[in-house]
């Protein structure tokens, strides 16, 4: 990490023609709601071709699907890091009409403030993966702030979203108790200025969990579903490893190793990656 005072260029990364991330967590566990440890023998990924973004000085733009470093891509992102568990919050927007959604808002409001700020999109509504605290335990918050809804994630996650109060007590975390403007469903979509995004279900983690898929953009939003180099905890109420696994094969293999996935903590990854390396659901693991 560069050595200078906290400001508001370490909250945002981004990038005008794909996604940036700042420092990255630490390997292994992040606390309850994040994912497995990975083995120690764990593959790492191939390195990619980094360079300097040219608006956020400390930002570094790491690669991401070939549509997205496409002149004028319709989507743009940027990931701003909340709450102690460093929980990647998705800033999304589309590029015709500047409207964008965050995705998991989990806490941390002063810095998404600032990414909106900085990035000057206006922001329509908030998306929600799954009920863990870190991810949504501010999104009832700040929708009432900005006057926009809620859309996700699946009812079957609503004992979680009951709980975030309980939870945020039990975690020195500030969470609050909220109803989705919209629950979605498997097969359903969610509009984000001009853009149309795909809903799946993929239950295993939470049994709730959604995925947000942009296909001209080869992105996909994944939450607490697939890591580089690991998966989703399963060791919750109601989780479920063989749900998980199949979610991941069944449901994200299909839509192409070419897509790109920004998991809800660490580094971004690609399909065809993990499906080369990943321990728990590599073909050569699962037979694929």
């Amino acid at each position: 990490m560069a050595d200078h005072a906290p400001s508001t260029l370490d909250a945002v990364r981004h990038h005008d023609h794909g996604i940036a991330r700042g420092a990255r967590p630490a390997p292994g566990k992040w606390g309850l709601f994040g994912r497995l440890q990975a083995p120690k023998q764990r593959m790492r990924s191939r390195p990619g071709s980094w360079a300097a973004a040219p608006r956020l000085p400390f930002a570094r733009r790491f690669p991401t699907s070939a549509r997205m470093n496409a002149p004028n891509p319709p989507l743009k992102a940027a990931i701003v890091p909340v709450t102690a568990f460093q929980q990647n919050c998705t800033l999304l927007w589309c590029t015709e009409t500047n409207k964008a959604a965050l995705v998991d808002p989990g806490g941390d409001l002063p810095k998404l403030r600032e990414a909106i700020r900085q990035t000057g999109v206006e922001v329509e509504k908030i998306l929600v993966t799954h009920g863990h605290m870190d991810h949504c335990g501010q999104a009832g918050v700040l929708a009432r702030e900005l006057g926009v809804p809620v859309e996700g994630p699946h009812e079957d996650d609503r004992f979680w979203i009951e709980r975030l109060g309980e939870d945020g007590a039990r975690f020195g975390m500030t969470g609050e108790v909220f109803e989705p403007d919209r629950w979605l469903a498997d097969g359903d979509t969610v509009t984000v200025g001009n853009l149309t995004i795909d809903v799946i279900h993929c239950p295993g983690h939470t049994p709730g969990h959604v995925v947000f898929y942009h296909g001209p953009s080869k992105l996909a939003i994944v939450g607490d579903v697939l890591f580089q180099g690991s998966i989703g905890r399963t060791d919750f109420p109601r989780g479920n490893h063989q749900q998980l696994i199949d979610s991941i094969t069944g449901k994200l293999w299909p839509l192409g190793d070419d897509t790109i996935f920004l998991p809800g903590h660490g580094p971004h990854s690609s399909f065809a990656q993990e499906r080369r390396t990943n321990p728990y659901v590599a073909d050569g693991v699962v037979g694929g």
